[in-house]
This record gives C-alpha cells, sequence and structure tokens, in this order.
C-alpha cells in the first residue's frame, strides 16, 4: 500500500517539513555529483556504523564524537534515488499535520530526536556490523508513529496495487499505519541472526516508530484549561 496523500486539514504552512525534504534533495544531489567511490567514502565517514560506535563505547582511543556525530549525519544521506523519494514522500504525507500540532521547532527537535534513536535501536541489534546504515526513514518512521496515535481516524488515500491493476481506497490511519509497522516488526524479527551485510534496517524503522508513539501520546493529551479559583 502506497500513501497518495491523508484527508486531514492543517492550520500552518509546514516550513520544516518543506526545508527537511530540501535538504535531504541537496545532499543528494551533492552525493551523485561525486565519483562512486568518494560517495563510498562519505557512506561510511557520515553513515551510521554500529561497530564504530561500540568501539568508541569500550575503547578511549577512538573518539566519541566521530562515531556519535553521525547519528545526526546519517539522517541526510540516502543510497539511491528510490530511497530518497519513498522517505521523502512519507515525510510530506505526514509530516505537515506533526509539524501542525507540535509546533515548528518542538517537531524539528523531536524529527531529530527520533533519528538519532533509531540509530541507536539499530546498533543495539547489530553490535559488530561495519556497514554504513544511512537515511532518514528511522526520523520518518517516528513522524508515523506519533501520527499512528495523534490522527488515527484520519483517512489516507492509498493506492493498491492488484497484480497488473492499481486502485485507491482511503484507509484510517490506524489501519494503514498499523500494517506498515506490522510489516517492519516482522521483517526486523526475521533479520535477527541474519549474516550482517546491506539491506532495510528494519530495527530502526521499529525504534523510531515507538519513539514517535510515546512523544504522540504526549502530544494527545488534551490541553488544561486555565482556572482562577476565587
Amino acid at each position: 500500500m502506497i500513501p497518495l496523500k491523508d484527508i486531514n486539514p492543517r492550520y500552518s504552512t509546514p516550513f520544516v517539513t518543506i526545508a527537511l525534504i530540501a535538504g535531504n534533495v541537496l545532499v543528494f544531489l551533492y552525493q551523485v555529483s561525486l565519483g562512486a567511490r568518494a560517495q563510498e567514502g562519505l557512506f561510511f565517514a557520515l553513515g551510521m556504523v554500529p561497530a564504530r560506535l561500540e568501539s568508541a563505547l569500550t575503547s578511549p582511543s577512538v573518539p566519541l564524537g566521530l562515531a556519535v556525530l553521525p547519528l545526526l549525519t546519517s539522517m541526510f544521506l540516502h543510497g539511491g534515488l528510490w530511497h530518497l523519494i519513498s522517505n521523502m514522500w512519507f515525510l510530506w504525507v505526514f509530516g505537515d499535520n506533526i509539524e501542525d500540532r507540535l509546533g515548528h521547532f518542538r517537531y524539528l527537535l523531536f524529527y531529530l530526536v527520533w533519528g538519532v534513536g533509531a540509530g541507536l535501536v539499530h546498533t543495539f541489534f547489530n553490535l559488530h556490523s561495519t556497514v554504513p546504515a544511512i537515511g532518514a526513514s528511522g526520523a520518518v518512521s517516528g513522524v508515523l508513529g506519533a501520527y499512528f496515535v495523534i490522527f488515527p481516524r484520519s483517512r489516507v488515500v492509498t493506492l493498491v496495487p492488484l497484480i497488473f491493476f492499481f486502485f485507491t481506497v482511503q484507509v484510517p490511519a490506524v489501519i494503514m499505519l498499523g500494517y506498515w509497522f506490522l510489516i517492519q516488526f516482522l521483517s526486523g524479527l526475521g533479520s535477527l541472526g541474519a549474516a550482517t551485510g546491506g539491506g532495510v534496517a528494519w530495527w530502526a524503522h521499529i525504534g523510531g516508530f515507538v519513539l514517535g508513539v510515546v512523544v504522540g501520546k504526549v502530544a494527545r493529551r488534551p490541553r488544561r484549561v486555565p482556572v482562577i479559583y476565587s
């Protein structure tokens, strides 16, 4: 199922979402301007390498800053055009309403927190991996998790492929995003014990989504009306 748009009004301009998408696109354009070998070096230097973080935490000879910084920089790197488009499309469809609810600054802060948290979860499940993890999907998964609990009844216009035919249906967000998370979770379980190599960072998706749910539950609480007692 591919979300096309959500039927959920917003009441402010999603400046941060637009800026995040623009930033990711600009970084990708810079990536593709490099040669293949230089791009691989960029991924290793700024991508999240679990073994490097593990070494920094256990050995004082490895600079902790150089191992921790990629938790942030890896969020703005992508392995290919489809990787970029899929992440930015989900961010565009669901991010505007979360930005609207949280406010611009808090949304940006939590977006980065979700991305860093997703990277740490990925590291925990892949401690000895030397393969760089890149992409905004951990942070975007946080956006999806927050949307899941804040706007569960919002309708999402979804493209559904059926063999050679495509049709659209309106699906409640709780069903569409719940199905998405189930796929990530089952795939994450299937990846446990598998040989370390390239692929999808399932546990980053899972970790980001769960962190998004936590933030969403807090943001969903109704605000107290101020009362003056006399």
